[in-house]
């Protein structure tokens, strides 16, 4: 197995339609940055080449046949060190892209995404932001029917009644879809301050990233209550 280059993002690509795989890879080889680390085919053998080939960021298709996108993505993102994950889909409202998000997914794509904004979205994310604003993550919510708001609008209520008043606004603002520049001068505090707050907000709820603060502030209503 070569050694990337310094600064190269690592792409695993899982998609049961091998001419998917193979457009995407095409595609990917066009970036000077991003490189195609392997390919795979189902959900099991997407878990088994990430611990084989550590990628940074995976590319990973939900309906499969075998081990879903869905299970592989809960498993990966319980590791430690565990791999971005992009989902990618061919609905903007589905529930398993939903339930992915909640999993720690750090966003998802359209198949039918334009190549050079799905290369966007990948160094994104390899850098730790989102590709999916809170905005489409609200749009979504709504468009999925769903049971059970009020038993997880408490159960939401109840993992946020951890945080302190300050971390409960900087979560809040990040529900908002507020970048940490805005959270700090709405709030009179510095970027770093607002970075910890953050990073307080993911550790004491077990959250991997700001899409799955801002989906438990919206279970939790504190979005309404914003409006």
């Amino acid at each position: 197995m070569t050694t990337p280059e310094p600064g190269t993002v690592r792409v695993l690509i899982v998609d049961d339609d091998p001419l998917v795989r193979a457009g995407l890879t095409m595609m990917l080889g066009g970036a000077p940055d991003v490189r195609v680390a392997a390919e795979a085919g189902d959900g099991g053998e997407a878990v088994a080449m990430a611990d084989r080939h550590r990628p940074d960021v995976i590319l990973m298709d939900i309906r499969m046949p075998g081990m879903d996108g869905l299970t592989a993505t809960e498993t990966l993102r319980a590791r430690a060190g565990a791999p971005e994950v992009i989902v990618l889909t061919t609905f903007d409202a589905d529930e398993h892209v939903l339930r992915a998000l909640r999993t720690g997914a750090a966003g998802f794509l359209l198949k039918d995404t334009p190549p050079d904004e799905i290369v966007t979205a990948i160094r994104q994310v390899a850098r730790g932001y989102p590709v999916l604003s809170p905005a489409v993550t609200r749009r979504l919510i709504a468009r999925v029917a769903e049971s059970g708001q009020d038993r997880r609008r408490d159960l939401a209520r109840e993992r946020l009644a951890l945080l302190n008043a300050r971390e409960r606004d900087v979560a809040v603002a990040v529900g908002q879809g507020r970048s940490n520049a805005d959270i700090a001068a709405t709030l009179y505090l510095s970027v770093p301050t607002i970075k910890t707050h953050v990073s307080n907000i993911l550790a004491k709820l077990g959250l991997n990233n700001r899409v799955q603060i801002a989906l438990l502030a919206h279970d939790a209503g504190l979005l309404d209550d914003q409006a």
